[in-house]
Parts: structure tokens; sequence; C-alpha cells
């Protein structure tokens, strides 16, 4: 089997990035392979979402092994984001190859890194109003609560992020995080990302499935991806450790608000100024601690995928 050496490096990149920040991979590799790559859009976001089952058990793995997975929460996640998921690439799939659905598909993942884009920066929002009104409560914001599961809204939450992922390989993070913040704001952050990202594991393999099935998965394509992505999730986990996504961050939003304007066809200037808009966005939003708690934890990795 040939080894592209460009693919590896663009794998190895962003699994270095997945590892150090806790952000899915789909959104970065899917525009990634569409703009500087020229692969089709069904093409890419069927190889990327084969070559995102395989780095997804590494960060659920850790999350396991930390008992930050809320297991209640996550039975209704999966009833609905598995079938959703499946659904999404059985349309994709049955349009994708369509007589000029390339552009359009082309706007649909553009739309759809905007709209992650957004969740992302809500999600900072609402971290933030929450810390501040647990600090202001003179509670500790990590420490665990109850939590009480509410059905039909996760299911519902499930449903959406699931077809998300199965049309553009992306939204199974940002997405599905920002979701569950809303529905459940006193979920401690780690247990809200530990529950997502293992959720995530067959909400993808779903995904995966139908795109094998309806897809253009590129077998030689996703090996090569891989061959750097692995490499990169891990040594980004380790890295991870020295804290360097406050940096990261806002570097990867920008990207990310760049390649959609892109793919939405957008001027320059305008790509230029989103890019730099959202940067300083997620700075500004960044939650902070305003307040010492009595017992901070210690400082631990951050979640190496989501």
């Amino acid at each position: 089997m040939y080894l592209d050496l460009p693919l590896a490096t663009a794998g190895l990149l962003v699994g270095l990035l997945v590892g150090l920040t806790g952000m899915g991979g789909g959104a970065l590799l899917t525009p990634l392979l569409v703009l500087v790559f020229k692969i089709s859009p069904l093409t890419a976001i069927s190889s990327d979402l084969l070559t995102s089952l395989v780095m997804k058990p590494v960060g659920g793995a850790v999350h396991l092994r930390r008992r930050t997975v809320q297991w209640g929460l996550m039975g209704w996640l999966v009833a609905g984001s598995v079938p959703a998921a499946f659904a999404g690439a059985v349309v994709i799939g049955s349009i994708g190859r369509a007589a000029g659905v390339q552009d359009s598909l082309k706007m649909i993942i553009g739309i759809a890194l905007c709209a992650s884009v957004a969740m992302m920066l809500l999600r900072q929002v609402l971290d933030r109003r929450n810390r501040r009104r647990d600090e202001a409560a003179g509670i500790d914001p990590d420490a665990e609560r109850p939590l009480v599961v509410r059905p039909l809204r996760t299911v519902a939450i499930g449903v959406v992020g699931g077809f998300a992922v199965g049309m553009t390989s992306v939204g199974a993070g940002s997405l599905i995080i920002a979701l569950l913040l809303m529905a459940y704001p006193s979920l401690r952050p780690a247990r809200l990302v530990g529950t997502d990202i293992v959720q995530a594991v067959p909400l993808v393999a779903a995904a995966t499935l139908g795109h094998l099935i309806f897809g253009d998965v590129h077998l030689a394509l996703a090996v090569s991806l891989l061959l750097g992505a692995l490499p990169g999730v891990y040594v980004g986990a380790r890295l991870s450790a020295q804290g360097p996504a406050t940096v990261i961050r806002p570097v990867i939003t920008a990207v990310l608000l760049a390649s959609a304007l892109a793919l939405l066809k957008a001027a320059t200037v305008v790509v230029v100024l989103g890019a730099i808009a959202g940067g300083v966005a997620t700075v500004l939003l960044r939650p902070r601690r305003t307040a010492p708690a009595p017992t901070d934890p210690p400082a631990r990795a951050l979640d190496p995928v989501g």
C-alpha cells in the first residue's frame, strides 16, 4: 500500500493539535483535506470518519481510567446519536456523488464549521458564567454535584449531534458538548468531556459504517492519515500537561473560521477578518478563576481527544 507522506504529515499535525487541546479531529481534518489536498468533500468526510474511529478510543480509554464518564447520561446520548449518525451518513452518501453536489457539500461543511465555532464560543461563555456563579456561592466549580438525567432532551442532543457527524464529520466534540452544557449546567467539566468522548466512539462507529456502505472511504488515504495521527495524538496528550492549549486554542479557532469562510467562498478580506475575530473572541471569553477556591484540584493533562 502506497504511503502518502504529505497526508501522513497532515495527520501528524492534526493528531498533535487534538492531543494538545482536546478538540475533535473532524473539524480540523475535513477542511484540510478539501482545501489543501483538493480531495472531494464526500471522500474527505468518509475517510476522516474512519481515521477518527481509530483515534477516538484513545481519549475514551483515558476517561474510563479516570472514571469521568456519566453512564446514565451517556446511554441516552448513544440512543439518539448512533441511529442519527448512520442516517446522516446514508443521506450524504446518497446525494454526495450526484452532479453539482460537491460544491453544495462544501457549503454544508462550511456551515457546519461555522456552527462548530459558534458552539465552542458559546461553551466558553457558559463555562465562564457557571464558574462565576459557583464561586460567588462559595462552591468549588470542579466539585461533583448530583445530576438528574432528562432522557428526552438528552436523546434529542444525541440526534442533532449524531446527524451532523454523519453528514459532515463535524460536531462530535464542539456541538454535543455545548448542547450538554446548556442542558446540564451543573455537570462537572471533566465528566462533561469524558461522557462526550466515550459516547463519540459508538457514534463515530455508526457514522463510519454508514460511509463504508454508502460513502466514499479511501483506505489508503485513511491509513496514511493514521500513520501520522496516532503518534501525534500520543505526543500531544503528553505535552498537554504543560498547558499550551491557552495559546493554541485561539489559533485553532481562527483556522477553523477561516476554513469555514473559504469553503463558503467568502472574499479574502472577510476570511482574514473572520479568522482574527475568532481568535480574539476565544482569548476574551476564556473562563478564568475569579477567586481562589478552598481547595484547588491538582493540575492534570488535558483530554487527548475531543
